[in-house]
């Protein structure tokens, strides 16, 4: 069952059209790499697929069209939707267990009820001994498996993750990858934004790529 559709998609940004005329489709549970050189477009539909930027044409995301969606329904698509950001976005005056926390709170969610689950992905990420350290005493590649557990958390139907391992040092970059991999193998949609795909990766993907503003499947 197809959870994203594009048909006759464009994404203008700054009024410079970086995506046109593109069609595709990821279905559910479905592992996608969007790759595609500096410039040419990932980030903006990443954006376009959470809310940030609206699209023209069609963009579904489920039933919804994207390119005409209101506010209230986007907030209530975005609670199924798990974030992984380029510079992580976690608020810095909380600790990482309420970082992690953050979709259940929002969520409304029993707050002893958060923490168990917190405290469980922080061992996946391998940072429960770090549980009460705040973001900046954290390397690049601890705050980005803190930001992946956060996506996590609330069981989304889909990740986003935009350049989830670049910089990052080799270990980081293995075990953020293998949260993906967990995450896809309990039915969870991810998709990828990188300038290339991994070496010796090891479950099956599609390939989205972005070439002079249009969206290509590569097999």
């Amino acid at each position: 069952m197809s959870l994203i559709k594009a048909n006759n998609l464009s994404i203008a940004y700054k009024n410079n059209e970086i995506i046109k005329d593109s069609n595709f489709t990821i279905n559910d549970g479905d592992f996608v790499f969007l790759t595609g050189i500096s410039g040419s477009g990932k980030t903006s539909l990443i954006k376009s697929i959470y809310g940030e930027i609206k699209p023209r044409g069609e963009l579904f995301l489920g039933p919804y069209n994207l390119a005409k969606i209101n506010k209230s329904t986007l907030s209530k698509i975005r609670k199924r939707l798990g974030i992984v950001f380029q510079d992580y976005k976690l608020i810095p005056e909380w600790n990482i267990l309420k970082n992690v926390m953050l979709p259940l709170i929002i969520l409304g969610y029993d707050k002893k009820a958060s923490q168990q689950k917190a405290i469980e992905l922080l061992k996946k990420v391998k940072l429960s001994h770090k549980i009460d350290r705040f973001p900046a005493e954290l390397s690049g590649g601890e705050q980005q498996r803190v930001a992946i557990a956060r996506a996590l958390i609330h069981n989304p139907a889909l990740i986003l993750a935009d350049e989830p391992i670049s910089g990052l040092d080799e270990f980081s970059a293995s075990l953020v990858m293998d949260l993906f991999i967990m995450a896809n193998k309990l039915g969870i949609a991810v998709l990828i934004a990188s300038h290339s795909l991994p070496q010796d990766f090891n479950i099956q993907y599609r390939h989205l790529h972005i070439e002079k503003g249009k969206v290509y499947e590569l097999s």
